[in-house]
């Protein structure tokens, strides 16, 4: 499966657990690590577990294979490693703490406006 489709997949399953500030970064050419960052937030720490929980429901439902995910501070952060797609889940505060927008500000964002409801 391509990243693009992956990608796809992630943020669908993220939108459907109602995650907020869901932003794409394209980070080919910035990082050997990955093609993609995904970065959201949940309300509360139970939010944050549904949102993980649906994605990797997604994932293996697509046969995406699941590299690694742990979770970071307590539950403020989960990170999903899809190979070419890397999810971050923040809560509010750690994600205006690392704010990963700003260190990969040279990345350019990605129009999910289709796969996400308004």
């Amino acid at each position: 499966m391509k990243s693009e489709e992956i990608l796809e997949v992630v943020v669908r399953a993220a939108d459907d657990k109602l995650a907020e500030n869901i932003v794409v970064m394209d980070v080919r050419g910035l990082t050997s690590i990955g093609d993609y960052f995904v970065v959201m937030n949940g309300r509360n720490e139970r939010q944050m577990g549904a949102i993980a929980e649906g994605i990797t429901q997604s994932v293996h439902k697509n046969k995406i294979p699941l590299k690694n995910q742990e979770a970071k501070d307590s539950g403020n952060w989960t990170l999903i490693d899809l190979s070419d797609v890397i999810v971050h889940i923040f809560s509010n505060d750690e994600r205006s703490y690392y704010n990963l927008e700003k260190l990969w500000s040279d990345a350019p964002l990605v129009d999910i406006s289709e796969w996400v409801t308004e």
